[in-house]
């Protein structure tokens, strides 16, 4: 296990905010995530940090880091499985698939999350989400130390939602996705296209953490930003990307609060207009 004192957790953030905690550990094995939270439950996980905020500059509090570590990819080619650990990325695991002719994480190759991350919130796009492929989900209970395995119709998939998502006590190890085999060329097409769409709707000039906003039933983030005049406004550092006004960036070393600031700033002018209560898909730390 790699540990480090006052770290740095800038380049561990895709906002790229500047901010530090007391202590961060990067474990390898499953051996020792038990240990860790054997010894002390207060610990903030942190996976590839593409879907979270830091609103503080300083944490006093010890992180558990997951990004370049347990990360172990494994493919039953046979049945079309991957078994990945939760610190693979779904870079990582499209890639592989990709090498191994196996259908079914195209749509994530240019979405930017840890296995973990993307299982716990049911990441998607496309009309395409994780529980569409995954079978079951290795974790440990913080409450008893037990590791056990669920199947995916015990997990209560909901939109960007799960049981793991509402449990606090159930941290997410390992997980069994269920591909099927394709040319190479096909999946490859597909990953590409897909990045291309993306690209050309998305923010990419200024480091940001994707859509900050679950879309309500029957209403587009965008739209309502749109009509509200919103895309630009900026406080401090941040601001609502002009290219699409469901992302905020980083455009001039904004601090946490800066961010925070203007997702209140929004959902209380989109409650005025809409009345609708928006509710932010990014993880507030």
């Amino acid at each position: 296990m790699i540990i480090h004192q006052n770290f740095d957790l800038t380049n561990y953030n895709s906002y790229r905010i500047e901010a530090r905690c007391k202590v961060a550990y990067f474990p390898e094995n499953e051996t020792e995530i038990v240990e860790l939270f054997k010894t002390n439950q207060n610990f903030i996980l942190l996976g590839s940090g593409h879907n979270i905020i830091f609103s503080k500059a300083y944490y006093d509090e010890s992180f558990i880091i997951f990004n370049g570590n347990f990360n172990d990819i494994d493919v039953e080619n046979s049945n079309g499985i991957i078994i990945a650990e939760a610190g693979a990325t779904m870079l990582e695991i499209s890639k592989k698939a990709l090498e191994e002719g196996l259908s079914g994480v195209e749509v994530f190759y240019d979405i930017p999350s840890s296995l973990g991350g993307a299982v716990v919130m049911n990441a998607g796009a496309s009309g395409e989400e994780v529980k569409d492929i995954l079978l079951k989900v290795r974790y440990l209970d913080l409450d008893t130390f037990e590791i056990s395995e669920i199947e995916n119709e015990a997990i209560g998939f909901e939109y960007r939602n799960s049981l793991f998502q509402q449990s606090k006590s159930m941290l997410v190890l390992k997980a069994w996705l269920q591909l099927k085999p394709l040319d190479k060329n096909l999946i490859h097409k597909k990953m590409e296209d897909m990045k291309q769409k993306r690209w050309a709707k998305q923010p990419k000039k200024y480091p940001n953490a994707g859509s900050v906003f679950k879309r309500p039933k029957g209403f587009y983030v965008g739209a309502m930003i749109d009509e509200l005049s919103l895309k630009g406004f900026t406080i401090g550092g941040a601001k609502i990307s002009e290219k699409h006004g469901g992302f905020i960036v980083n455009f001039n070393n904004a601090k946490g609060g800066d961010v925070v600031s203007i997702i209140r700033h929004v959902q209380t002018k989109v409650k005025d207009r809409f009345n609708v209560d928006l509710e932010v898909e990014q993880r507030i730390i």
